[in-house]
């Protein structure tokens, strides 16, 4: 497995199809438009759902990730609802690790209802671990992604205070074009009456944008203290 001719700026993890849309799919967006280079890993197809096949959520994958307009993306194939952070998909995810070579990991934050969104985040952070050891049979040359930080899900009503909010105020409407890619998951078989699970999406997006004096925004948390060189640019 050889390393991108140009390494990621941001590689985000994702546990299913659709996570990275739903969660940072506004930092996505303004980060490429700022000229970043991102990509997104699914640790898995998300199959089973009770509308999903493989076939179609690989389809809603791929205009999810032309509206987006990524630099990359990759799927491990992972197992779905069973997801562990065991030595086989360590060993996987390092090997990714190595290949795109990120600044920064947007990984799901370590708590939440959801089971396979648990094991991403302590996966990710093994991975992270794994990626720098030399003396290892996993692909590529040893790299530690210098930063990490960790967003929220659909699945966790309370959040803990985040470490910072991105303002994608600008993005909004072309992040929500990206989650309605995913119809068979957010759209179909949902209640369309008023507030639909699209409708929560983006008012979750709302909230974030009002605790920052604007109109949308996406949180992250840190387990590592944030560098900063000039006071001026804190909102």
């Amino acid at each position: 497995m050889n390393p991108l001719d140009t390494p990621l700026d941001i590689l985000v993890v994702s546990p299913h199809p659709d996570d990275a849309e739903i969660s940072v799919g506004g930092t996505i967006i303004q980060s490429l438009r700022q000229g970043k280079r991102v990509g997104v890993v699914e640790l898995t197809n998300g199959e089973p759902t009770p509308r999903g096949t493989i076939e179609r959520r690989k389809s809603e994958t791929e205009l999810a990730t032309k509206t987006l307009g990524l630099t990359w993306r990759h799927q491990l194939d992972l197992p779905n609802r069973s997801l562990e952070n065991n030595l086989s998909a360590r060993r996987k995810l390092a090997a990714i690790f190595r290949l795109t070579r990120p600044n920064v990991i947007l990984a799901p934050f370590w708590e939440d209802a959801h089971p396979d969104h648990v094991a991403a985040s302590a996966l990710t952070d093994a991975a992270r671990f794994w990626s720098k050891l030399s003396r290892s049979d996993i692909p590529g040359d040893p790299f530690h992604p210098p930063r990490i930080y960790y967003f929220w899900s659909i699945h966790l009503r309370i959040h803990p205070k985040p470490a910072f909010v991105v303002d994608i105020s600008d993005a909004i409407d072309q992040k929500m074009e990206a989650v309605q890619c995913f119809a068979s998951q957010l759209i179909e078989g949902r209640s369309q009456e008023h507030p639909t699970l699209i409708d929560d999406i983006r008012d979750r997006a709302r909230y974030w944008g009002w605790t920052i004096h604007s109109r949308y925004g996406e949180a992250f948390a840190s387990r590592e203290e944030l560098r900063i060189s000039d006071l001026d640019h804190i909102g």
